[in-house]
């Protein structure tokens, strides 16, 4: 079970890593359109949109997780600390 909450722990910082990065590469891009103004490129809004779903996607899996660490504090919850 340590083994379990161990690559929970290390999914979880994982996910937090990258949550990091694309907010940080989003800014960046939010920067850049400012100082652009309305000339975005084609590639550039694929890119955004790319970022975009893989930010959903990233908050999905972080919804799950929480869920999952969750459904594993309750079972820690119910075990009988005299036993």
């Amino acid at each position: 079970m340590e083994n379990a909450f161990d690559q929970l722990e290390d999914r979880v910082k994982k996910a937090a890593e990258v949550i990091k990065r694309l907010r940080h590469e989003n800014k960046t891009l939010q920067d850049e359109l400012g100082r652009k103004g309305k000339g975005v490129s084609a590639e550039e809004t694929r890119r955004m949109e790319a970022l975009g779903h893989e930010v959903k996607d990233l908050r999905a899996e972080r919804e799950e997780i929480r869920r999952r660490i969750a459904k594993l504090v309750q079972v820690l919850d119910a075990l009988d600390p005299e036993e």
